[in-house]
């Protein structure tokens, strides 16, 4: 329903208010959690995280870390060595009783004064005993590489690939501390047992892990780099959620990650939008194991989120093949190339052997919408759509709907020593979701999915220094949605065939293709170079169903080949970098080549999917000399082309290319052991507009032990995708229910130059971030600011009319249209605390504030009310909510564990057909999951996405999406219910 505007003037002032009175309140009680902490914590704990490194350079970080000074006799001590070494979180003891196994030496603490000596041979003579076990993690996976360590000596052993260990012992009084990375240590009594198995439970600190994105540096971690880097380890998030798709599960993980299921936007409908902060989905750039990832060939037209935009799929890349996601919330394009103006989301994929895991899920969506709908409105009791038949048939009545089933496994191969093989295969089924709408848009809801995932990662060694690997996946899904309604009486129904009218569908076969191959190598002098190849292509296919062409009357067939368009791309890479520990206290340089191809086409569907026919059944090629078919009810003529979507037609077709090349050097210096600086520039020429150069400087500050302040400022950019500049289309605009003809005209047409529009040009980006991350027991927190000013925007303008153009109501332009400034702050609080030996508690916070504002309109001589009007400037705006909130507590004990997750999203308002406000109120979600370990082998989860079935406030009919709701918030398919059965082998 319309709010009044003062109404929705004051409650969005009020609710602003608020919101910002929780971010105080809660920044306030975590201070306060901090400054106990601080107090209270007994030890300095340390991270560390090197491979194949001189000891020294080790001990040295020990010293940055713990202000301890080494005291040794090189003579003893070979400090050259080179080994590898993990410590997380850790007290200063335990990490040197592991260091000393690692390297032969004894260890003495004096006051602030550690003296290293070289160890003597023993000389007892108690009874040894032998004792075997193994180490896993939660899921019954082995940890191949944790340490065991009996307390208070050097002795020890580590896990072999198995997760296996043997261990002799010479008292039966002894404990063991097992540890491993990115897991809780434990300290365990052996007794007289001959046998152990233990478990290891994720630490808190997943923040700590060893990144790839955002520094090329192979020794830094995330809470160490001088941007702001979230890392996502998917196992924890994939099992503790009833969402199956990558988007979906970012949504609710990632703080400034948004993404809605869109209804009645065509080709959106099967490909969700998603960006960071607020910006285009073309904006962020994704990455595969570090290397660029294709984007879609579909860009974002009607009413939805990222109009005007292309965009990576995401949902393409099975998420049980991911190990973890990174997510680098900054501007990147000096170290990256185009499309890092938001950021960069870096996909890991799973490297693991000997195993095979996977899950079987099941879920279903309450039907009960919330809301006051009038008797007889589409989709309510009685009324609803049924979506086995075409001509809009009613079906029987359902209390659930969307139906989802997920079959997923993954199994890994060693490949020698160090090598590796894995693979992931995935399916996923899910049914339509209807919910209520209006007579003219019956089928309002979400899509029907069936998709087929398959991806593969392998890691060859070809010599100790030298590795080849290859990664890559094809991905298959079959789409299906209901386009807007067509009533009798019209001229675009036959009422032979649809006697009720009907509702087309629009379906599609979307198909992902990609693989990437490489050589790894490290050479003698020290340098790391690395070659590769990756290609990826993008296949969107529409086929249309219960539908017809209006022209071809009693003669209509019901199903077209509408055509479609497909992207492919090709990149070269040479990356070198060395590592100089010499230099200052560290220094990493690093520099490379890219070069990359690129190709857009659009390939036309069958003749009766695009053409208008005469009353003799041909094609009309001149109108001034055949006759188009009038409806004998309406008088009106006959629309040609199948109803829902009107194929791409020969003179839609294109095949279009491009290149570019780039150059790039990054350096990364440690001044001190608590200053860091980095810097990255990187050149870059296109074929078809020239050339751009980039630059980015970024600092860390180590203010003390657990403080670090870091911030950055960079120049950015994007190359207008091929799409923006050729896509064409002849469609079909419903305005209010009512049918437009409208034409999107490419960038390069003569009726673009027409209209006084130029060539689209690069968008150009200026990013600033401050923040710090601090540490205190427990309790990490992480907050850092951001400012990004973006000049011409490439945008879909509204639609001008253009009687000048025969059939056409209106035409459409890709534009650089506008300029923004967003400013933001993202804040990450995460505690973990160890209640008992089988036990744990957790709680992490998530906040995104975002605030979006358009600068400058670019519409010259035009309307500007139609160039980019009040309901474009909603769109954009809507696209960067003011804030998402996610409060999540987790507890876990033996066979049992727990979650519950709050999340908030803030106040939006669109501007709706009758260019009246539809206000949406700020809502809560709330997410519900249980989870039982029924044997070493087998988990069950059960539980709720939001539980409490709440929808975005109701709307009237003239929404975009035809429905009472629009794409907003958490979207409108209300509380999902699901069991998940997980497997380990």
């Amino acid at each position: 329903m319309k709010k009044d505007l003062e109404h929705s003037a004051l409650a969005t002032r009020r609710l602003k208010q608020i919101n910002l009175k929780i971010m105080l309140n809660l920044l306030s009680v975590f201070f306060i959690a901090f400054q106990a902490s601080a107090r209270t914590g007994s030890s300095t704990t340390i991270e560390l995280d090197y491979e194949n490194v001189p000891l020294k350079r080790i001990l040295k970080d020990i010293k940055a870390q713990t202000n301890y000074s080494f005291f040794y006799n090189v003579k003893e001590i070979d400090d050259t060595k080179k080994i590898s070494f993990r410590a997380n979180n850790e007290a200063i003891d335990q990490v040197l009783k592991k260091l000393a196994q690692k390297a032969a030496f004894n260890f003495e603490i004096n006051g602030k004064q550690i003296v290293l000596t070289k160890i003597s041979q023993r000389t007892d003579t108690l009874q040894e005993r032998e004792v075997k076990g193994s180490v896993k993690d939660e899921e019954g996976n082995p940890l191949s590489g944790a340490s065991v360590v009996i307390k208070g000596t050097t002795t020890g052993a580590q896990t072999d690939f198995d997760g296996n260990f043997t261990l002799t012992l010479a008292d039966e009084s002894a404990i063991i501390i097992v540890s491993y990375i990115g897991f809780e240590t434990k300290e365990i009594s052996v007794g007289n047992q001959s046998s152990l198995d233990v478990i290891l439970k994720e630490a808190a600190a997943q923040l700590d892990n060893v990144v790839i994105v955002g520094s090329r540096n192979p020794n830094r971690t995330s809470t160490e780099t001088a941007t702001a880097v979230d890392v996502i380890p998917m196992a924890d998030v994939v099992s503790k959620t009833g969402k199956i798709e990558v988007n979906q599960l970012l949504q609710y993980a990632a703080p400034s990650f948004n993404a809605n299921k869109q209804s009645g936007s065509d080709g959106a409908d099967h490909i969700d939008p998603a960006s960071l902060r607020g910006l285009g989905p073309d904006q962020t750039l994704v990455l595969i194991n570090g290397k660029r990832r294709h984007q879609s060939s579909l860009i974002n037209v009607f009413g939805t989120r990222g109009r005007g935009n292309t965009g990576t799929d995401l949902n393409a890349i099975p998420a049980s093949a991911i190990k973890r996601i990174e997510i680098l919330r900054d501007g990147a394009s000096a170290q990256y190339g185009s499309d890092a103006i938001a950021g960069v989301i870096n996909i890991v994929l799973k490297d693991r052997t000997d195993e095979l895991s996977g899950s079987i899920s099941y879920g279903a969506y309450n039907t009960n919408a919330q809301g006051d709908f009038p008797d007889g409105t589409p989709n309510t009791d009685g009324n609803r759509l049924d979506t086995e038949r075409d001509g809009n048939a009613i079906g029987e009545d359902q209390s659930f709907d969307g139906g989802s089933i997920k079959f997923a496994a993954n199994y890994g191969v060693k490949i020698g020593e160090e090598g590796y093989a894995n693979f992931t295969t995935e399916y996923i089924a899910k049914n339509k979701i209807l919910r209520p709408g209006f007579d003219f848009r019956r089928g309002f809801g979400e899509a029907a999915i069936d998709g087929f995932n398959f991806f593969g990662n392998v890691n060859i060694p070809v010599s100790e220094n030298t590795e080849f690997y290859a990664f890559g996946g094809r991905n298959y899904r079959d789409t299906d949605a209901f386009a807007f309604t067509r009533n009798n009486p019209t001229e675009r129904n036959v009422v032979s065939i649809y006697p009720n009218g009907f509702t087309p569908r629009i379906t599609s076969n979307i198909i992902d293709n990609s693989v990437s191959a490489g050589i790894r190598t490290e050479m003698e002098n020290g340098w790391n170079v690395d070659i590769s190849n990756t290609f990826g292509k993008n296949l969107f296919h529409y086929f249309i169903k219960g539908s017809l062409n209006a022209s071809l009357e009693e003669t209509s067939p019901v199903d077209f080949d509408a055509g479609g368009h497909s992207l492919s791309q090709n990149v070269t890479n040479l990356d070198i970098s060395k590592f100089y520990e010499d230099i200052m206290e560290g220094m990493n340089l690093a520099f490379g080549a890219e070069y990359k191809t690129e190709n857009f086409e659009i390939f036309a569907g069958e003749a009766s999917s695009y053409g208008t026919f005469d009353i003799d059944r041909a094609l009309i090629t001149n109108p001034a000399t055949q006759t188009i078919p009038t409806d004998p009810i309406t008088g009106e003529q006959r629309p040609g082309g199948s109803q829902g979507f009107p194929g791409y037609s020969p003179a839609n077709e294109i095949d279009r290319s491009r290149s570019n090349v780039s150059l790039y050097g990054d350096l990364e210096l440690d001044i001190t052991e608590k200053f860091l600086v980095s810097g990255a520039a990187r050149f870059e020429y296109f074929s078809d507009f020239g050339s751009t150069t980039n630059g980015k400087l970024a600092a860390r500050y180590k203010a003390t032990e657990n403080i670090n302040i870091r911030g950055s400022v960079s120049s950015g950019f994007r190359a207008p995708s091929l799409a923006q500049i050729y896509y064409n289309l002849k469609y079909t605009d419903f305005v209010s229910g009512q049918a437009s003809e409208s034409l999107l005209s490419p960038n390069n047409s003569p009726v673009t130059a027409s209209f006084g529009i130029g060539p689209l040009k690069e968008e150009k980006a200026f990013n600033a971030a401050l923040g710090f991350t601090a540490k205190a027991g427990n309790f990490t927190a992480t907050v850092d600011g951001y400012y990004i000013d973006i000049k011409d925007r490439i945008v879909l303008t509204g639609a001008f009319p253009a009687p000048q153009i025969p059939n056409v109501n209106s035409a459409q332009f890709f534009v650089n249209g506008v300029d923004t400034k967003t400013t933001g702050l993202d804040v990450i609080l995460s505690y973990k605390n160890t209640l008992s030996e089988d036990s744990s508690f957790g709680a992490t916070f998530l906040a995104n504030f975002n605030n979006m504002k358009i600068e400058n309109i670019h519409n010259g001589s035009l309307d500007e009310s139609t160039y980019f009007g009040p309901r474009d400037k909603a769109f954009l705006l809507a696209s960067a909510p003011d804030s998402k909130l996610n409060l999540n507590l987790t507890y876990d004990k033996s066979w049992f564990d727990t979650s519950l997750s709050f999340t908030h999203f803030s106040e939006i308002e669109l501007i709706d057909y009758g260019l009246v406000p539809d206000y949406y109120g700020a809502k809560t979600v709330t997410d519900l999951n249980f989870g039982f370990q029924l044997s070493e082998s087998l988990k069950l989860n059960v539980g709720s996405n939001n539980l409490f079935n709440v929808y975005p406030d109701q709307q009237d009919a003239d929404s975009d999406s035809g429905g009472y709701w629009d794409a907003v918030q958490m979207g409108f398919a209300g509380a999902f219910y699901y069991a998940r059965l997980g497997f380990t082998f």
